[in-house]
């Protein structure tokens, strides 16, 4: 099984590091994760050109960057992990606009949603982490996805890069995230 996980932040961000967490939970029960970070790749939102609603083939019509690329990986995927540092008390704009891309692309035509499980971490600072945390959830939901849930809240605490390494409740938290997405997806795909 695998599970790709989907990032803005950079590599040595607190949010890679949570991310890299779960990864090591994930591949200890004998799984594979594919990584990919949009944050020089992916720049725009969906633009609401419904295309991929008329066209019915999991691609988006606009190709000027690697939405495409993406949608292709989510499709061969059996999870989904985003992740996203807060900023200004919820997801990034950045984030949130590549979340919807991703959403959009495939307008409603997701893999069948009960065969995949999805999952978001959140990476913040003080305040603001479940407001980014629900707002990644709420994409999943309007899809009709399976959330994986955890012991506490997705979500990690630090100030500065690196800081979430202190954060032991919270690298916690992402090692039952890897168990519980491990074992869900066993269940639903056999």
């Amino acid at each position: 099984m695998k599970v790709m996980l989907l990032t803005g932040a950079g590599e040595k961000m607190d949010t890679a590091i949570l991310l890299s967490r779960f990864s090591k939970s994930f591949q200890k029960r004998g799984s594979k994760r594919s990584s990919f970070n949009w944050r020089a790749r992916l720049s725009r939102g969906a633009i609401a050109c419904y295309k991929c609603s008329e066209n019915k083939d999991r691609k988006c019509a606009v190709t000027k960057d690697h939405l495409n690329e993406y949608l292709a990986k989510m499709i061969e995927a059996d999870g989904i992990l985003l992740g996203s540092p807060v900023y200004f008390a919820d997801a990034t704009a950045r984030d949130q606009g590549a979340h919807r891309a991703l959403r959009h692309g495939f307008c409603g035509q997701w893999r069948t949603a009960q065969t995949q499980g999805r999952g978001a971490v959140a990476a913040v600072r003080r305040a603001g982490a479940i407001r980014a945390f629900d707002t990644m959830n709420h994409l999943f939901q309007h899809g009709q996805m399976i959330v994986v849930g955890s012991s506490y809240w997705n979500v990690g605490i630090g100030r500065n890069p690196g800081q979430v390494k202190d954060d032991a409740e919270g690298l916690q938290t992402m090692e039952t995230l890897g168990k519980n997405m491990a074992w869900l997806l066993k269940k639903i795909n056999g």
